[in-house]
């Protein structure tokens, strides 16, 4: 990955949404959700505090995620949709 996420960001590739519901309808593009699920594809090196010390990010490279529906900000980098958000965007990791 040549993205380097600075400080306390984090680079997404979001999961794809579910082309079927539980019942075995398919649901047409123009009704899919936005996913809220990714998977962290390069950590930065952590915050920064007020008096200096660095907090290393609690997330690594690999991890499957959780988010907000509206975090992070989309970039299309060779082709490929990524989101950039900052680590406190997350909600939990799956």
């Amino acid at each position: 990955m040549k993205i380097k996420p600075l400080a306390d960001r984090v680079v997404v590739r979001p999961l794809e949404a579910e082309e079927k519901t539980k019942g075995g309808l398919y649901v047409p593009d123009s009704a899919k959700e936005r996913p809220q699920q990714g998977e962290i594809v390069a950590v930065g090196p952590g915050r920064v505090t007020d008096d200096g010390k660095k907090v290393p990010p609690e997330v690594k490279v690999g991890d499957r995620i959780l988010y907000g529906k509206y975090s992070g900000t989309e970039v299309n980098y060779e082709g490929t949709e990524y989101l950039i958000m900052r680590e406190s965007d997350i909600f939990a990791i799956l």
